[in-house]
């Protein structure tokens, strides 16, 4: 008698199915910010930290590594990491205060990132991140605007400059968590 046995589930799907979900949470919190929900947005934002954080060590859990899933990794960063946050900062404090220049604030923010994670893409892994991570750097606006009305306007763009900065800076930053 043929034993039927049912299709197991590849696991190597799953870290990209939570980099997705990483994906779409940044989706997202950029459309909630047209429809000005700062604090849905921001929260959007902070599901895409915990996705990247899990995809990460299901994929080492897993044994799922792999090229592919890095590159998808670095698309969604650069997506709810880079130009989420860098939306909403637009949106919820540049469009009033500094219409012009904070575009290119914003703009100066997401094209660091961009350069932070191509090199991430072709540095050899190490115990340690060369530069400020996107997600770190991306998470923290997010969380930073949840407070936009306790402080002061200005420190917006001195946030998205200094996070831009130590995104491509050459610092070493311990890997936690591995």
């Amino acid at each position: 008698m043929k034993k039927i046995t049912i299709k197991t589930f590849d696991t190597r799907v799953l870290p990209c199915i939570l980099t997705l979900a990483n994906l779409l949470f940044g989706f997202l919190a950029i459309i909630f910010s047209f429809g000005h929900t700062l604090r849905l947005a921001s929260a959007m934002i902070m599901l895409s930290v915990l996705m990247d954080s899990l995809d990460g060590k299901v994929a080492r859990k897993f044994k799922a590594n792999s090229d592919f899933g890095k590159e998808l990794d670095s698309l969604s960063d650069l997506v709810s990491f880079g130009l989420a946050p860098a939306v909403l900062v637009y949106a919820f404090v540049f469009h009033t205060y500094w219409p012009f220049w904070g575009i290119w604030s914003s703009a100066f923010f997401v094209m660091c990132g961009a350069v932070r994670l191509a090199r991430f893409n072709i540095l050899p892994s190490s115990d340690y991140f060369v530069g400020v991570p996107i997600t770190f750097a991306g998470g923290f606006m997010a969380l930073l605007l949840l407070f936009n009305d306790l402080l002061p306007w200005t420190a917006f763009p001195v946030c998205l400059f200094m996070f831009g900065v130590l995104m491509v800076s050459s610092l070493h930053v311990p890997k936690l968590g591995k």
